[in-house]
This record gives structure tokens, sequence and C-alpha cells, in this order.
């Protein structure tokens, strides 16, 4: 009390609410905007999930430039394919593969398929004459890369399996196709 009493004495007043001193802790700030309700908040942007297809190199580049949707690729030379064959093989969580399917969907060379609750996903050759040769060097050097090879083998394994895993027992088999020779 001691330290208010004096700080008091100065200014005249019996109650410390720190109007007087822009440094005291108490001041009330009537500047300030007032904090945003984040649960009622209606006006806040709403975040769009899907977009416009973007056929340009820059896109194209970048979809590219990730080891999951690389893998993704891939798998779908060998032909179309549901998403719970890459969730199986890829060992990843379903919306991670969705998203990096999404990825390539916007970036113009994966399309789906929806058929009852299942989605198939197939490869798109650009029309464009650069990026298709560009697609061409990357599955090219895929086939060539170790881990891709084995993500080629354990869907053929899988496809071929008498007996699938649990998630792929109800499953449509995908129907492989040597997509490039």
């Amino acid at each position: 009390m001691v330290g208010q009493e004096r700080h008091n004495a100065g200014n005249g007043t019996d109650d410390n609410d720190g109007s007087d001193d822009p440094e005291h802790p108490h001041r009330i700030h009537h500047n300030r905007a007032a904090p945003q309700n984040i649960r009622g908040a209606t006006n806040t942007p709403k975040r769009m999930y899907t977009q416009a297809v973007k056929n340009d190199v820059v896109t194209l580049f970048q979809a590219l430039g990730d080891r999951t949707r690389l893998r993704l690729l891939n798998l779908m030379t060998e032909g179309e394919i549901c998403v719970c064959y890459f969730v199986e093989i890829l060992d990843e969580s379903q919306p991670k593969i969705s998203r990096h399917l999404a990825y390539l969907r916007r970036a113009g060379i994966v399309a789906a398929r929806r058929e009852g609750k299942w989605m198939h996903y197939r490869i798109v050759r650009p029309s464009d004459l650069q990026q298709a040769r560009v697609l061409d060097c990357v599955f090219d050097a895929l086939a060539a890369d170790r881990q891709m090879q084995r993500d080629r083998q354990m869907l053929e394994r899988a496809c071929c399996a008498v007996r699938l895993p649990p998630p792929l027992d109800d499953a449509p088999k995908p129907e492989l196709f040597r997509a490039r020779t």
C-alpha cells in the first residue's frame, strides 16, 4: 500500500486505474482492438479445398518436388489405382495420401474417378509437349530407383495375392498394365 499511496499522492486520486500514466500496468487502453471471438467469427475467409487446375511448368515441377507424390506417380504408371492401395503400400495415412493426390490433380497430371465409395486415380498425360517430356523423364528416373521398384513389386504382390491384407479385403483390384514399354 505504501507504493500505491505514494503514486496516488502525486495525482490527487484515491483509485489507481493507471489512466493518467501510459506505462502503468493497470492503464486502460481504449485504442486497442477487442479480441476476436474465433468460434463465433462469421466473416473469416473459408479455405478452398478444390482449386482450378494449373497447367504450367512451375506447378508441374512443384508437384514433382515431393517424394510421396513421386511414389504415387510411380505406382500409377502401372494403371489406375484405388486410394486404399496407396495407403497400404506407402504405409501412410489416408488423409496424407489424399492431400498429395489432390496436389497432383491441381497440377493436371492426375485424374480421379469415383466408383461407389472408392476413389481411383490415374495419370493424365499433359497436352503441352514440353511438360509431357518432363514427365517422361521423371518416369524413366523413377523406374531406376530402388524404392520405386520395391513399391511396384508390393503393388503387384497385393494385386495378385490370394489373401489380401485386411484393409484391402473389399477394395477393387487394380488392372495393372505396362503403361510404358
